[in-house]
């Protein structure tokens, strides 16, 4: 079981890393950055690289709601959960404070949202709450429709990261205006933090929302795919 969670830890650390490092130290540098695109891809490179890394070795869920849809779609053992979802915490807070002391190694540096996510006054669109629910819910559970139908034993063999990676970019696309998009706990968990007060205020809705999508998704998925042979 170690290896496992020492591939979970390290997968969930680059995608909090990469993706999470893309908005704070590139997505407006120095005036011009990479802005949205470029985050959303960054985002969905950290998981195409570690999905071809270490998929072999843990599964690269990357994501306690992941594991969450796996375990409902019967992919997943339910009693290794507690581990996995542990592991991931762990490197996404790994992931953030190194990220931290990177960025706060400049003159003038500012916490600001450190790409924590939020909603009300602290989604980066002013979307309500009901919006960010129902925006992680839906994202979430597409999310893993793309997993659960990209690593179907009748689907392509050798493909799945790279349909995995950029439905990851997509739904970034979509959902980085509304709450800078979590679909993923363990993402949520590491920059709230650095942050603190308001982002740990509103963290739960970034456990539960992912959750539930993706739950959804471990359900409908087998009965729309079938059985897998």
């Amino acid at each position: 079981m170690f290896k496992p969670l020492a591939a979970e830890t390290v997968g969930t650390f680059w995608l909090v890393f990469g993706g999470c490092g893309s908005a704070v130290l590139a997505a407006g540098f120095p005036e011009v950055g990479i802005g949205l695109l470029g985050v959303s891809l960054a985002f969905g490179l950290t998981v195409l690289t570690m999905a071809y890394a270490i998929g072999h070795v843990s599964g690269c869920h990357l994501n306690p709601a992941v594991s969450v849809g796996l375990a409902v779609a019967g992919r997943f053992p339910a009693s290794r959960l507690p581990a996995y979802v542990g592991a991931q915490v762990l490197g996404g807070a790994l992931g953030a404070g190194v990220l931290y002391l990177i960025a706060s190694g400049t003159a003038g540096f500012e916490i600001g949202g450190f790409a924590a996510n939020g909603y009300a006054e602290h989604s980066p669109g002013g979307y309500s709450l009901t919006a960010a629910l129902i925006a992680e819910i839906v994202l979430t559970f597409m999310f893993l429709f793309v997993i659960l139908g990209a690593t179907d034993k009748r689907a392509p063999a050798g493909f799945a990261p790279i349909a995995i990676g950029l439905g990851l970019t997509l739904i970034h696309l979509v959902g980085i205006p509304v709450t800078n998009l979590s679909v993923n706990p363990a993402r949520s968990t590491g920059p709230a933090l650095i942050v603190g007060g308001w982002a740990l205020g509103q963290l739960w809705a970034f456990w539960v929302a992912p959750i539930v999508g993706a739950a959804l998704a471990g359900a409908v998925y087998p009965a729309v795919a079938g059985p897998e042979e």
